[in-house]
């Protein structure tokens, strides 16, 4: 997702308003307890996410629904080519929201 124009050398610069759109659409899930976590994760990093974050998100969505909300509840941990320090640092975002109980 990233280039290096789009963001220097570390992924720091900031994800535009299209961007911004796209990661969203993507993140859509079909169970309703993936949604809550990444609904409240946009509520409350949107504004401050980079092109870093958006690349960890990015590989968190391609994975099964079941396989996202083990990582979401802590049931395990990245593995293989997951266990970027970028995906670690959203997870760890995902993690920290709180969700409401359904």
């Amino acid at each position: 997702m990233n280039t290096p124009a789009q963001d220097g050398e570390n992924g720091s610069a900031l994800i535009g308003g299209t961007e911004l759109s796209r990661l969203k659409w993507r993140c859509r899930r079909g169970l309703l307890e993936n949604d809550l976590f990444i609904e409240r994760f946009f509520q409350r990093h949107e504004a401050t996410l980079t092109v870093r974050h958006a690349d960890g998100l990015q590989a968190l969505t391609e994975l099964a629904d079941n396989d996202l909300l083990d990582l979401l509840l802590a049931r395990r941990e990245p593995e293989g080519e997951l266990a970027r320090p970028e995906v670690s640092e959203v997870l760890g975002m995902l993690r920290a929201t709180p969700v409401p109980t359904v």
